[in-house]
């Protein structure tokens, strides 16, 4: 498995819900775990290497969490502004506005369902990777200027992807 970068169609695409918590999910997690590592990143969503399934795994600093079929059921009124990166996107980074925290449903790896507030970095992170399981990028959320300032390295990205 291979990271997909921007111009892959797939990164646009709307993820499928998990219906099966089988052995081949444990072990997809496990690889996109591994990924995620590997590539110093602090999310990875299934979808980022080609795989069209509401999952993703991140560290917000305490350890690795998978989760899977996520939902955002509300958000905090509060907005921040930090700066963001994308593992599918190299080398491009940018500031961000989002809400300071979310309270999110989801599955884990077994199917259990929970209910849990994400704030502060983890907050960011399962937003941003929340966003790829919708074919949303983060570019899609900073300013126009800024991305007009990025236009020559997004399309050194898309022409790369392309090859």
């Amino acid at each position: 498995m291979t990271i997909r970068t921007l111009g892959d169609p797939i990164l646009r695409e709307k993820s499928e819900k998990v219906t099966k918590f089988d052995e081949n999910l444990h072990t997809f997690i496990k690889k996109l775990t591994e990924i995620m590592y590997k590539e110093d990143g602090v999310g990875l969503s299934a979808v980022q290497v080609g795989i069209l399934k509401r999952v993703f795994v991140f560290d917000g600093g305490v350890g690795s969490k998978v989760i899977i079929n996520p939902e955002i059921i509300e958000t905090s009124a509060e907005m921040t502004e930090i700066e963001e990166g994308c593992l599918s996107i190299p080398d491009v980074y940018a500031n961000v506005v989002r809400p300071k925290w979310v309270r999110m449903v989801y599955q884990d790896e077994t199917g259990e369902s929970h209910e849990e507030i994400f704030d502060n970095y983890s907050g960011r992170i399962v937003q941003h990777e929340s966003d790829h399981l919708n074919g949303v990028l983060f570019i899609d959320r900073i300013s126009n200027a800024k991305k007009i300032l990025l236009k020559p390295k997004l399309s050194a990205i898309m022409r790369k992807s392309a090859t």
